[in-house]
């Protein structure tokens, strides 16, 4: 039981948010960060988790930025109480051409960026969102009616 202890704490301790992305990582800045990545995108997602998803996709080559939450008025989560301020501090440094907005499809995280949304494209930014719709292997007639809505509206070229 001790041992199981003094790992949590070791774990505790090396364990920190990156001061450039908010992800969490051991070195600082972390090996993302520090990584050979397309400086000019910037996916924003909430949590780190989120960003590790993103990552084993092996779909993304750009750098993260993570807000630790979504917007909740209700529950008193306000932008001051996000990772806002330092994601428009470094879209500001100018080297950002395109953001995507990889929030969770939910209440909060559609009114997240939605807010961001209308804060970056005022700097002149490109603002991109996560594709959505009906999942892959799945049949159409067990889909929820707002899934099958968005991926109609959402349809693309084939």
């Amino acid at each position: 039981m001790h041992d199981l202890a003094e790992s949590l704490r070791l774990v505790g301790a090396s364990v920190r948010f990156c001061s450039v992305c908010f992800g969490i990582t051991e070195a600082d800045p972390c090996g993302i960060c520090t990584g050979d990545r397309d400086d000019a995108v910037i996916c924003v997602v909430e949590e780190p988790q989120d960003m590790l998803a993103i990552e084993r996709s092996h779909s993304f080559r750009g750098r993260y930025h993570v807000l630790q939450g979504a917007l909740s008025p209700l529950s008193g989560i306000t932008p001051s109480q996000l990772r806002i301020s330092e994601l428009l501090e470094r879209l500001r440094q100018g080297r950002t051409k395109e953001v995507l907005l990889a929030t969770n499809f939910t209440v909060e995280g559609e009114a997240t960026a939605l807010y961001l949304s209308r804060a970056i494209k005022e700097m002149g930014i490109r603002v991109t969102r996560l594709a959505h719709g009906i999942p892959l292997g799945s049949d159409i007639e067990y889909i929820d009616a707002a899934t099958v809505q968005r991926a109609v509206e959402g349809r693309s070229e084939y």
